[in-house]
């Protein structure tokens, strides 16, 4: 073991990785601090670019602490880019691959978890956790510090963080993670059931002679939701592009569920298909890709996706909130 984040990356019991992925715990504002602002001094001292995505509020903390060290340090709202925690990875590996060049190591601060999330939205975020392990298994060095509020999140979520990390930091002390998933040899921990969908969801069988009565019903749920123009449009596009992706690469049908819960606009796409990729839509499609962009444009244009995929077929659900943005 050795004292606070971002040493060595050998631990006993835990092999040598390029990619340092650690769990910071905190309770309080100054433990926050005192575990995050010295892991970027010692990134600047040693001439490694940082990249920090958390809140705007712990932001400003971060940067008066840092008393104008912070120029150094590019700082992004995880509330706004982590909406979606599928489009979190893709950020990471446009930073890693701008700054981590020839080598040259890079480190960052990411904190996509926090006590407000819906019970929908924390699996998912677990989930991209875990995700990062093998987003990054073969990337250039670098070393990503996730903090977590041990004073304000269930325990449950503070024992997932071990399963997604090699390491995980605690008073001031950093460990081998004891319950730490490797995705190389161990499946995802997270992977459990999407929940039923309401009574009074609408469903409809669609081929692909009928993908415009599969945006017609889209277009009538968001409508009668009180959408705007442009949420309609985005949700349509979305809810299209999975029916599309059903009856061209899963079959020749598919079915399709949509439904309001509360000022959220949800649809499903589920077919007989499954999906080899866990990190299918979490990678940005090469210019010269021919397929593959539809779960892609989907996480760009929704608050939450979920996919569900196995032996009997795959379920991918979608989230959209409408009306006035806080």
């Amino acid at each position: 073991m050795h004292p606070g984040p971002g040493g060595p990356a050998t631990i006993s019991g835990v092999r040598s990785r390029a990619f340092r992925h650690e769990a910071l715990f905190y309770s309080e504002e100054q433990e926050f601090l005192a575990g995050t602002v010295p892991f970027l001094r010692a990134g600047l001292e040693a001439g490694e670019p940082a990249l920090v995505v958390v809140s705007r509020e712990k932001a400003a903390r971060m940067k008066a602490e840092l008393n104008g060290e912070s120029d150094s340090v590019s700082f992004v709202d995880m509330e706004e880019l982590g909406r979606n925690p599928g489009c979190i990875i893709p950020a990471w590996r446009d930073f890693v691959a701008e700054q981590g060049g020839e080598g040259r190591p890079v480190r960052g601060i990411g904190e996509p978890i926090w006590p407000e999330l819906s019970a929908d939205e924390l699996v998912e975020c677990q989930r991209h956790e875990w995700l990062l392990n093998m987003a990054f298994m073969d990337a250039p060095a670098w070393t990503l510090l996730c903090p977590y509020d041990a004073g304000a999140l269930d325990p449950a979520v503070l024992e997932g963080a071990h399963m997604t990390h090699p390491y995980v930091t605690e008073r001031g002390i950093c460990k081998e993670s004891h319950g730490y998933r490797d995705p190389q040899v161990a499946g995802d921990p997270f992977e459990e059931p999407l929940t039923d969908p309401p009574p009074e969801v609408e469903e409809l069988a669609f081929t692909l002679g009928s993908l415009a009565t599969v945006r017609a019903v889209v277009s009538r749920q968001a409508a009668s939701a009180g959408a705007d123009e442009r949420e309609i449009e985005d949700f349509v596009l979305a809810a299209n592009e999975l029916a599309t992706n059903s009856v061209l690469h899963a079959g020749t049908s598919g079915t399709l569920l949509a439904w309001r819960n509360g000022d959220t606009l949800l649809c499903e796409v589920r077919d007989e298909g499954t999906l080899d990729d866990p990190l299918v839509g979490r990678q940005r499609p090469e210019p010269s890709q021919p397929s593959g962009r539809g779960l892609w444009l989907t996480n760009q244009l929704c608050d939450l996706v979920q996919i569900r995929s196995r032996a009997g077929g795959t379920a991918v659900r979608i989230h959209m909130g409408f009306g006035p943005k806080s």
